[in-house]
């Protein structure tokens, strides 16, 4: 049995983006569907971005109880609550139930459609419902059709892999117990994070990392300060390692780990080892599109190849980039550009665009945090800019940083265009640095010149003074000339 409706914007997925969309183009005015085969919400909130950091937030804290004294004295004996920390997880994240997050999108005007959507053609999704339920809706829209499928865990092909039931991204973050014994695949910004919550749980941790470096999209700095500190709370890494076998005898029973001619035993396998995108099986051949692999968009995120502008992507569908954070600016910015061109308005190519290029931000809540934004030194240099930089270590000068913590320790690095004199990128490593992160993107995004940046005062005694020893010496230099730039350029 199907039935048949019309909307003026279907929206496939969602997750924060697809969300994001839904309720901005219901605000505007337009009759909005969502389809979603699990629950609405996606991967952010359920089993990623949202129940890791209320997982990390308890060790966070109680580290940094243990430095201040006073308090260090106070809980010597203390150890984590770990069922409290479970408990407060749970509410984060509903209990695993969107009940209240589908009410609330049909109370703003929204269709939600719980099932598998696919498309069908030009501006068609057929909804295949959930198995037991053999009605299939077909939805048509006026306007528009936004992808935002996101991505599911990468399982490598490495013998009995899959047959032991390796824990996922899913599996960590809505864990009961916490297994003694651990093995984390991956030296990625999840990898290391998993790496975080499990020894702040009381997990003995061992990280296998295929690379030579932790953390390789980031400046080489940052690589040994997080190996450092992950060792120092016990976790063993082991670096240019790959797995080669894998078993699991029985069913509850351990996990064994052949690696380097070596074998160890331990209680859970966690896989973070990348993403695929979900767009495999969404019909994407019906409009002459491969399947598999990220929708490519221009900056108004209109799927490129699709005749009549009508198929958008957003967040980790396009490749563009896989933050929580980029696809809920994609989902509000599309329905904004929609809105705009079912008004009838024609976009200009800077109108309504996309500007995530160069000024990406994330956070990586390891302990240290890891925070930064745009592009790195190597990065900007093989795009071709001539590129000065500054860099500093906490304390320093800043002899008052030691008030928050005893053994304060933090390192920061600019990346700057000689040439205009503005940020190209920022990276902040130390205690609670991904607060500062935001000054540095909305540097990048207004082109806003160092030799300003000075006059942007810090109040004392705060954590963001710590821009003063990065600023400082910039501040009377001038932007270079253009043969000056171009000599710069060559000697790079």
């Amino acid at each position: 049995m199907k039935a048949g409706k019309d909307f003026d914007v279907i929206v496939v997925g969602g997750g924060v983006g697809g969300v994001a969309a839904v309720r901005k183009l219901a605000s505007l005015g337009l009759s909005v569907a969502l389809v979603e085969d699990r629950l609405v919400g996606g991967e952010c909130h359920y089993w990623g971005c949202n129940p890791s950091k209320t997982l990390l937030r308890p060790i966070e804290v109680f580290n940094l109880a243990k430095a201040v004294p006073g308090v260090r004295e106070a809980i010597s004996d203390a150890r984590l609550d770990v069922a409290a920390v479970f408990a407060k997880r749970d509410a984060i994240i509903e209990n695993l139930s969107d009940q209240d997050r589908s009410a609330s999108l049909r109370e703003a005007g929204a269709a939600v459609f719980h099932g598998f959507g696919r498309l069908n053609g030009e501006r068609t999704v057929r909804v295949a419902y959930a198995v037991g339920d053999t009605t299939e809706a077909v939805l048509t829209a006026r306007h528009a059709v936004v992808l935002a499928t996101g991505t599911r865990p990468n399982v490598p092909q490495i013998p009995g892999l899959a047959q032991a039931r390796p824990w996922t991204n899913r599996d960590v973050t809505t864990m009961t117990e916490v297994p003694p014994r651990a093995l984390v695949v991956g030296g990625g910004p999840v990898g290391v994070e998993f790496a975080t919550i499990l020894t702040g749980l009381g997990s003995a941790v061992t990280l296998l990392v295929r690379g030579s470096t932790l953390l390789p999209r980031c400046e080489p700095e940052v690589h040994e300060l997080v190996a450092q500190a992950l060792r120092s709370q016990g976790v063993t890494i082991h670096l240019e390692t790959e797995l080669s076998a894998v078993s699991r005898p029985a069913a509850d029973g351990p996990v064994t780990a052949t690696f380097n001619r070596k074998t160890i035993e331990v209680d859970e396998l966690i896989l973070a080892a990348g993403r695929h995108t979900n767009t495999d099986n969404i019909g994407l051949e019906t409009l002459g599109l491969p399947s598999g692999g990220f929708v490519a968009v221009n900056d108004h995120l209109q799927a490129v190849g699709v005749a009549g502008d009508w198929l958008y992507a957003l967040g980790d569908t396009t490749g563009r980039a896989r933050l929580s954070h980029i696809s809920t600016y994609h989902g509000r910015l599309v329905a904004e550009i929609i809105a705009a061109r079912a008004a009838g308005r024609e976009l200009s190519e800077n109108e309504l665009s996309a500007r995530d290029a160069g000024s990406l931000a994330q956070v990586i809540f390891t302990e240290p945090q890891v925070a930064w934004v745009g592009r790195t030194e190597s990065r900007a240099r093989g795009e071709g800019f001539a590129v000065r930089t500054r860099t500093a270590h906490y304390p320093g000068t800043l002899s008052f940083l030691a008030l928050f913590r005893e053994g304060f320790h933090g390192w920061a690095k600019l990346v700057i265009d000689a040439e205009t004199n503005t940020l190209l990128g920022a990276t902040f490593v130390g205690p609670e640095f991904s607060e500062l992160v935001q000054a540095a993107t909305l540097a990048i995004v207004a082109k806003v010149p160092v030799s300003l940046l000075r006059h942007a005062v810090a109040p004392h005694p705060t954590v963001n003074q710590i821009w003063d020893l990065l600023v400082a010496q910039e501040s009377e230099l001038a932007p270079l000339s253009k043969s000056e730039s171009q000599q710069a350029q060559k000697s790079a």
